[in-house]
């Protein structure tokens, strides 16, 4: 098997699980399975581990275990999954939000802009929404508040009014010619790579997505089953935190007659929890993860 996805935050992670045998547990960013096989391997042979991912490449690392089910599927449509396969409740559920190197190293996927190729970004091939058809159809207004939404790009209704004129766009090369005059020479890669990340995000329907998982997610947990989280940006950590906290993305508290919090988890780490000096040496895309952790009570 070819290892393209160093996971992150391995351990700690996994230990925020709280994994005893026999218990049934959902990884629903599978990838290269680097979770998942730790998962597997504290469970030592009993109890269930389903596998989540919508990219077709990730089925062929799946491991050859009893106790391991692959779904080739999105992750927000987690309780339909759990219901096909007779699964009532969970004791544990890991997302790991970030894109994988191998994503960004294939220069036939376009989601880098170190390659050319065509402008593409779909987590899942068979989606039929790509980058390249954004950018052809999406109205002006929208363009704008997608960079400036998923971007935080101040500057978005000028390249937004830029890709209209600039229409058709079909390759990476033709999104970067778009951009660069909106850039400064010391932020470039910066900004290009927050403009490549909007983008991203509206093909994937990122956020969204996420948001449903979490609903989803809640209802499916056992009374102390554990939700562990990692997070590479603030727009992904944002909503986690907030529904950690008080379960809803706005962050809004919620109390009852008598005061108390109306909240559906207990968080097990205050603090969020970032990789060691080590791991970040080891494996740079380590360097932004966030891990959130809550045990639903």
């Amino acid at each position: 098997m070819e290892t393209y996805h160093i996971p992150v935050l391995l351990n700690e992670a996994v230990d925020g699980l709280n994994i005893r045998p026999g218990g049934i547990f959902v990884d629903v960013t599978f990838g290269g399975g680097g979770h998942s096989r730790e998962i597997l391997k504290r469970l030592n042979g009993t109890g269930s581990l389903y596998g989540f991912d919508q990219d077709d490449e990730a089925e062929k690392n799946a491991p050859t275990d009893k106790s391991f089910t692959f779904i080739g599927s999105n992750f927000r449509y987690l309780s339909n999954f759990m219901d096909w396969n007779g699964v009532e409740k969970i004791d544990g559920l890991l997302a790991d939000l970030g894109v994988s190197w191998r994503h960004f190293d294939d220069e036939t996927r376009g989601f880098s802009f170190r390659f050319d190729g065509n402008l593409d970004m779909r987590m899942n091939r068979q989606s039929a929404k790509t980058a390249a058809d954004v950018l052809n159809t999406y109205p002006e207004k929208t363009l704008a508040d997608i960079f400036y939404r998923y971007g935080e790009l101040k500057n978005s209704r000028a390249i937004a009014g830029a890709i209209i004129r600039a229409r058709e766009i079909r390759t990476v090369s033709d999104f970067q010619n778009i951009l660069k005059p909106f850039f400064s020479r010391e932020k470039e890669k910066k900004q290009m790579a927050q403009a490549f990340q909007a983008l991203r995000i509206e093909v994937n329907d990122e956020l969204e997505a996420l948001k449903e998982m979490l609903l989803q997610a809640t209802g499916l947990l056992k009374s102390g089953g554990r939700l562990a989280v990692i997070s590479y940006h603030s727009l992904e950590d944002r909503p986690v935190k907030n529904f950690f906290k008080t379960g809803n993305f706005e962050g809004v508290v919620q109390k009852d007659f008598y005061g108390n919090v109306l909240a559906p988890f207990r968080l097990i780490n205050n603090k969020v929890i970032v990789p060691c000096r080590e791991e970040t040496e080891k494996n740079p895309r380590s360097r932004s993860a966030k891990l959130r952790i809550a045990e639903k009570l």
